[in-house]
This record gives C-alpha cells, sequence and structure tokens, in this order.
C-alpha cells in the first residue's frame, strides 16, 4: 500500500502459480559478486532500514536486495517463485493453508543460521509492532504459524488469500534474524542484518553502502561488488549534475521528465550517458469524494469523464514518460480492462459532457477546486491539474481552479471530508490486481472519498482473493472494473513508465525496470 511518493512477462500458468512453487531458478549464488562497484543517484529517501516500518519505494529497494524473503520475483516475471524457500504452496482447496520448505544451508550476513523460527518471528513481530509506516497491514490476513521443524514453515490464514504468496515476496516478507532485532519495537540504529544478496554496509542521510553478502544463498548471482546510493533529496538538478560529471553511474526515480524526454527524443542518448526504459506499474488517478456537494453527482463525475484529454497530460506534462491509463488495474497486471476507454472514449467528448449535464437539470457552469500536494507528488502534479482544470474550463461546462497544500495538511483536510476532487498516486506491493483494487474500496480505504459498493466490497473481492488461479480471476476483476468506470469515484489519468538514465558503461538495468517494481542490484555491472 505504498502511497506514491514520487506510483512483464505472462503469469505462469494455472497448475503453477495454485499448487507447488519450486525449484525456479534454484541454482546456488551469492559467493563473490564480479566487477566492479556500482554508484546510483536517487530522489528519494529510504526512511527505514527495519522491515517492520519501512513502506516506501526506498525503504524497499533495500529490503529486496539486504533481506531475503520466502519467495522472489524472478527478473521480468509477475509470478513469485523460491527464494530463501525451496518450495511452497497451499495445501488443501481453499487457499487458507500455505506452506514453505527452506533451502538447506541458509544465513545472515553476520553468519547466524536462518530458520524457521526467524520466519516466524518476522511475521510476528511486524504484525505486533504494527508500525503506522509498515507493511503489517499486508499480513492480516495470518491467524497463526506453526514450524513443526527448523526448515518448515506453516502458515494458518483467516480467510482464503490467494495474492498471499505475492505479500510474502514483497518487502512485507523480509526475513530477520530474531537474534538481532527486538520483538516488540523497531531497531533504530541505522542497521540493518539480513541473509539477502547484499549487506548493509553505512547508512545515513547522504548515502548507504552495500557490499555483496559472502554468506547468501540463492538464486541471484551480483554482477558488481557492491553499490553506493547517494540521496539527492528532490534536488533535480544535483542529481543531473552529478550524473554528468560522473559522480554517480546511473539516476533512477528522481531526473525532470524534461530531461529524461529530451534525452529519448535524441535516440536515448547523448554520447556520456543513455536512457533505459521499462514497464511501470506506478498509477495515478483524480478522486473523487461522494460525500461531496458537487462532486458527490455522477453527472458531473460523467462529464469530467468526457472532457479529461490523457494523451494530452502525458505528452505536455510528463513528455511522454507516463502513458493514459483508462482503467485502475494498469496495463502489464493480470485482469488489466480499458473501462474507461470503452465508456468515455480516448479523446474529450465535450457534446456528451453536455449531454449528461443537462440531463441531469445542471445549469450553468459547475464550480470547482482541485487539490494538489507537489510536497508528495511533485511538481508536475501541479501542472497536470491545472491543465485538467483548462481542458473542463474550454469546454464551457466547468469554471474550475487548482489549489495546493503541504502533504500533512492535505492527508487531515482529505480525512475531514473538505476536498470534492483531489489526486492519490499508487506504487504497488506485488504485482496482481487485488493490490490495485482492494485497498480503493469499502471502509477506511486508502482513497477517503467515501464510496463503498456492496458488490465490490461483499462480493468481487472476497471472490478474486479466493482464487489461487489468478488468470481464473480476470472477469471478476473486469466486471470491478466497469463498474467502477460506471460510478466513477476515480478517475485513472495515467499510468507510469520507469526510466534509469545510466553512463555508457553500466548495464543490467532493464532487469529492474518491470511491473513487478523490485530493482535488483545484482543484474547491474559496470565496465
Amino acid at each position: 500500500m505504498k502511497i506514491r511518493n514520487q506510483w512483464l512477462a505472462a503469469p505462469l500458468g494455472a497448475a503453477t502459480a495454485a499448487a507447488l512453487l519450486s525449484g525456479c531458478g534454484s541454482q546456488e549464488g551469492g559467493a563473490g559478486g564480479t566487477g566492479n562497484s556500482v554508484v546510483m543517484g536517487m530522489s528519494d529517501v529510504v526512511k527505514s532500514t527495519d522491515p517492520a516500518s519501512g513502506y516506501d519505494p526506498g525503504s524497499w529497494m533495500l529490503f529486496n536486495n539486504v533481506f531475503q524473503s520466502l519467495l522472489h520475483f524472478p527478473k521480468g516475471s509477475t509470478t513469485p517463485s523460491p527464494d530463501a524457500a525451496e518450495s511452497c504452496g497451499f495445501e488443501g482447496s481453499d487457499s487458507k493453508l500455505y506452506k514453505c520448505t527452506l533451502r538447506g544451508g541458509l544465513k545472515f550476513s553476520n553468519g547466524h543460521a536462518l530458520t524457521s523460527e526467524d520466519v516466524k518471528y518476522s511475521f510476528e513481530r511486524t504484525l505486533k509492532i504494527n508500525d503506522e509506516n509498515g507493511p503489517a497491514v499486508m499480513l492480516t490476513s495470518i491467524a497463526g504459524i506453526d514450524t513443526p521443524d527448523a526448515r518448515t514453515v506453516v502458515f494458518r490464514l483467516k480467510t482464503p488469500d490467494a495474492t498471499f504468496p505475492s505479500k510474502i515476496a514483497s518487502g512485507a516478507g523480509s526475513i530477520v534474524d530474531h537474534r538481532e532485532y527486538p520483538a516488540d519495537k523497531l531497531r533504530s540504529d541505522g542497521k540493518a542484518i539480513g541473509s539477502g544478496v547484499y549487506k548493509l554496509d553505512s547508512f545515513g542521510d547522504k548515502s548507504a553502502s552495500f557490499s555483496v553478502n559472502e554468506s547468501y544463498t540463492g538464486a541471484a548471482k551480483a554482477k558488481n561488488t557492491g553499490v553506493t546510493m547517494k540521496f539527492f533529496h528532490e534536488d533535480q538538478a544535483a542529481l543531473k549534475k552529478a550524473l554528468q560529471n560522473g559522480e554517480v553511474d546511473f539516476a533512477f526515480r528522481g531526473l525532470a521528465a524534461q530531461d529524461i524526454a529530451g534525452l529519448t527524443a535524441a535516440g536515448g542518448t547523448d554520447g556520456k550517458t543513455s536512457v533505459i526504459q521499462g514497464a511501470g506499474a506506478e498509477v495515478e488517478h483524480m478522486v473523487f469524494n461522494m460525500n461531496d456537494p458537487v462532486a458527490g453527482k455522477l453527472p458531473v463525475r460523467k462529464a469530467i469523464a468526457y472532457l479529461v484529454d490523457r494523451q494530452a497530460l502525458t505528452k505536455n506534462v510528463y513528455g511522454g514518460t507516463a502513458t493514459p491509463l483508462y482503467s485502475i488495474v494498469p496495463a502489464g497486471i493480470g485482469g488489466h480492462t480499458t473501462s474507461f476507454f470503452d465508456k468515455y472514449g480516448g479523446s474529450p467528448q465535450p457534446e456528451k459532457a453536455r449531454e449528461v449535464l443537462q440531463k441531469a437539470g445542471i445549469k450553468g457552469k459547475v464550480k470547482l477546486t482541485l487539490w494538489s500536494t507537489p510536497s508528495r507528488y511533485g511538481p508536475a502534479t501541479d501542472q497536470e491539474f491545472q491543465a485538467i482544470a483548462k481542458q473542463l474550463n474550454d469546454s464551457g461546462l466547468f469554471e474550475a481552479d487548482v489549489k495546493s497544500v503541504e502533504f500533512d495538511q492535505y492527508e487531515k483536510d482529505i480525512a475531514a471530508g473538505k476536498y470534492g476532487v483531489y489526486v492519490k498516486g499508487w506504487v504497488p506491493d506485488y504485482p496482481d490486481a487485488d493490490n490495485f483494487t482492494q485497498p480503493f474500496f469499502g471502509k477506511d480505504n486508502v482513497l477517503g472519498n467515501n464510496y463503498d459498493n456492496k458488490e465490490i466490497t461483499g462480493k468481487i473481492i472476497p471472490a478474486t482473493s479466493a482464487i489461487s488461479d489468478r488468470s481464473a480471476a480476470d472477469d471478476d476483476f473486469a466486471r470491478l472494473q466497469d463498474i467502477v468506470a460506471e460510478e466513477i469515484p476515480v478517475l485513472p489519468l495515467w499510468q507510469s513508465k520507469q526510466y534509469a538514465v545510466a553512463r555508457e558503461n553500466v548495464s543490467g538495468l532493464q532487469w529492474s525496470l518491470d511491473a513487478s517494481t523490485v530493482f535488483r542490484f545484482w543484474e547491474i555491472a559496470k565496465g
């Protein structure tokens, strides 16, 4: 549930995904690492080194490289595969019992053995601490955990949850050493002890450094000897300069859209650096408060849906670094449809907007304020909403303006119901349609827009959660997307493309730019 601070290979077949995950890419890796060390620059921060707390993209980047989970997402795939486990699978027919067998000889970077005790401890610790900025919310389906022996872990689930393998393949499934992490509070020394491909050597406000973990046992092979992350704290100009002068080898998350667009227009390179592009699953939505006296009216929302020009937004505001999104489930994720395109078209239709307002007896221009928070979603968000306001106003049907506030106040005002229309971004926790739907609906949904649909919350979401063959849930997800397009509690705007910009001697970044959102340090090489 990572609200955006910055938001593909086809899935395996039914039998593979539903029954037993074993053996995929299970060759031993780890020892040493080859090539040179690499320096990356990023504008995001790492908010936590403790997996029980961090729930932001920067922190999960650290977790995915320092810690192992029972499962992981192999490069180019959105289907989980064994990592610390040699096999995992549901037992029985109701997706409520999930058993994993660990690899033999697992060790943490400090030399301690990793056993089922550590796995049980890690999940129970996250749930017990239940940090407001942590991933405990993803693990609430766990009723109990049994460890019949040192290599066996059995999860008992409260309700059927076919997405459980994807959840524990994410940063939420990070396994910690029970001897190193207190059971009831967060670790606060900025250190991290895991069993992943890398170990954290240092962590500070300006940088973090990692070296290859000699104790690692798993599928990955490091193609470098270490990685240094340099933090630029939203200073896009400084990050660009550091890349140009060779202070960093590549930049990820933080270069201005116009800089990336300029390089892309020049063929992807300026002779010193190159743009690497991949599929993204980060999305942005315009959200409607269903209790608002204006935005709460369905004809108003339908008129907006007919008028918003996504093509213009992605081209003129984002320089082609995003693509138009016509459903709440993005392209590249199983179950994706184009419900909004099918219903409202791919270009503005002002006459249809006028007609829907007239039929509802709405006369005169609709007055509307669009709320933004650039401190959370970046300066382009204000530009985007100003462009949308102009699109609405140019139709002659709206009198829209844009206001923006700091994020803390923004969240308080949303909770108080003060905004009728506002923006929310989303970076998925795991690449499944469930993660683009379940958090958005029902009581206490992350959008805070007072929308509840009983068919979605009482029927579709429970049904899809129980379907182990994820492709078999596509029809239900299609129905859900059609309902959203009809009732418009949110208006999908765009889906990101992922970019990294690297010096010419850096390779392998394409393996970190896929819909799984996992950034794989070990795939990066520097010549």
